[in-house]
């Protein structure tokens, strides 16, 4: 049940009927509401209805649980204010009709945001608080909902902001409640990040193992910060060694551990218990006038999971697979030159592999979209978490969130069809235009092969993005590569080699971090 109808029994709890009379504004006093609702406070509304989920069973995980506390209390600092502000008028706004357009108002509050944030850090006193925290993690999720073309993606910058707080935090953060669970939220995003970027986790996969609320789910999120570690490493060896007996000895050695990582993913699955596991409910086979970019589902088998949170560990460690089958691809290519890597047992393997985790998570993306809103009775089985508030079968913003990384890992592989690659480009360009994932729209527009992107034998490959290893930097950049640009080995090698380094650590209460003050003042054009 959510929040807002246990806050009697749970003080606690977050109670949003009392946070819906009160005035936003810190300073005046609370009023009663009238039958039409304030903007600011059908804003808020909308956006804990769309992205703070709360679990229903004690094995399971919400999402941004941390802000009920921070919201209900009064000393919340103006830059937190600022910046749940701005991603509630950019919530509603992406998901109202014509004529409800908030984005200049969205984008003003999010650079007051930016402004008090900036003079937060400055300050050892609010640099590591959990409301300055919580302030960088909400403008990562800003620039996810709003930013629409390449160059205009700041959320690399703030998720390694948030990494560089967390650090600077140190152990302490996890005796509290509040503190655990943004120390989590941070630890999600640095997965995706360090997965998209090819660079290695700060303080490493073990620094990141505490705060285990579910065992099976730390253990998936271990391996996937692994799996970014050997990412991070191929990059930096493969850019740098020369081909010898002894270097070649090194990069066969890089390539069996990344085959016995994945088959501790195998392992993982194995064991996982009963409510982790998913069960098929509905065969598909129809695709409307045969256009696989606005089919809601995909030919074949539609799962259903325990909770929606089991659903995103699932693609989380499915992806992980399918990462670490490229590296061990690329690792192939590169030992076997100038023979044809296509034709070894390692890319055989990771096609088989791949293959197998683009039909699982193919079939887990109906269950996160709303497809059984109208199929209530297939879920019967099914305890899923819930929401603050809102229609708990109406499509969530979180969902369609959590999906972006995989869908853009299915996009740019080599491995998948094309109508696999249509169809997944087809649910991204949804969950930018339906969803209100804007970012979602650049993914879809990304033009990426993995892992033959990635392999440069001979430098005669095309290359319309020079950092193609980096999606990130990708989807940062203020300018694109010129068509037919074509990547000799040097360039390759001298790109791998600045990009591989990981952040260094910080020391004491202050952080490296600068919000990107200046990327984000006027609202994005539309692409």
């Amino acid at each position: 049940m959510a929040l807002a109808r246990r806050s009697d029994k749970d003080p606690d709890a977050f109670d949003l009927h009392s946070f819906l009379y009160r005035s936003s504004s810190p300073d005046s006093q609370g009023v009663p509401m009238m039958p039409q609702v304030p903007l600011d406070q059908r804003a808020s509304c909308h956006f804990v209805s769309n992205f703070v989920l709360l679990p229903r069973q004690g094995w399971s995980r919400g999402y941004m649980e941390f802000l009920p506390t921070l919201l209900k209390s009064d000393t919340s600092a103006k830059h937190f204010r600022y910046a749940f502000e701005a991603c509630a008028l950019a919530s509603l706004g992406n998901r109202s009709g014509p004529g409800q357009d908030f984005e200049e108002q969205a984008v003003g509050l999010y650079t007051k945001a930016l402004s008090a944030t900036f003079a937060a850090l400055k300050d050892p006193a609010t640099a590591t608080q959990d409301s300055t925290l919580a302030t960088v993690l909400l403008m990562g999720l800003y620039e996810n909902m709003t930013a629409r073309q390449l160059g205009t993606l700041a959320w690399g910058s703030h998720i390694e902001g948030a990494i560089e707080i967390a650090k600077a935090r140190g152990r302490k953060q996890m005796r509290t409640k509040l503190g655990m669970q943004l120390f989590v939220a941070v630890r999600s995003q640095l997965i995706i990040h360090a997965l998209s970027t090819g660079k290695a986790p700060a303080m490493g996969a073990e620094w990141w193992g505490e705060a285990v609320n579910n065992q099976h789910a730390a253990t998936c999120q271990k391996l996937n910060l692994r799996a970014a570690e050997f990412r991070a490493e191929v990059n930096r060896l493969l850019g740098t060694l020369t081909r010898s007996p002894q270097n070649i000895e090194i990069i066969l050695d890089l390539m069996r551990q990344c085959q016995l990582l994945d088959q501790e993913l195998v392992n993982w699955f194995q064991t996982l218990p009963e409510e982790f596991q998913f069960e098929t409910v509905a065969w598909e086979d129809n695709v409307p006038n045969g256009d696989y970019s606005k089919a809601e589902v995909f030919p074949g088998r539609v799962d259903a999971y325990q909770d929606w949170w089991i659903a995103s560990v699932w693609n989380m460690a499915r992806c992980a697979r399918v990462v670490l089958s490229s590296l061990i691809v690329r690792c192939a290519a590169w030992v076997c030159s100038p023979v044809d890597y296509r034709t070894t047992p390692e890319y055989a393997t990771a096609a088989k592999t791949c293959v197998d985790m683009f039909t699982d998570i193919i079939a887990s993306v109906p269950f996160q979209l709303g497809w059984f809103t109208t199929r209530p009775h297939l879920l019967e089985k099914a305890n899923i978490g819930s929401f603050v508030c809102g229609n708990e079968g109406a499509l969530k913003g979180l969902l369609g969130y959590w999906l972006t990384w995989p869908l853009t890992v299915i996009h740019g592989q080599d491995f998948a069809t094309d109508s696999q690659r249509a169809w997944a480009k087809g649910r991204l360009m949804f969950i930018g235009t339906q969803v209100g994932i804007k970012y979602a729209i650049m993914l879809a527009e990304l033009k990426l092969r993995i892992p033959s992107m990635l392999i440069r034998k001979d430098g005669l490959m095309n290359s319309p993005y020079p950092e193609s290893h980096n999606f990130v930097s990708i989807l940062s950049a203020k300018t694109t590569a010129n068509k037919g640009y074509k990547d000799s080995p040097v360039v390759h090698k001298a790109t791998l080699r600045a990009d591989s380094g990981s952040p260094s650590s910080s020391t004491g209460t202050n952080t490296r971090y600068t919000p990107p003050l200046a990327m984000r003042t006027s609202p994005p054009t539309t692409t």
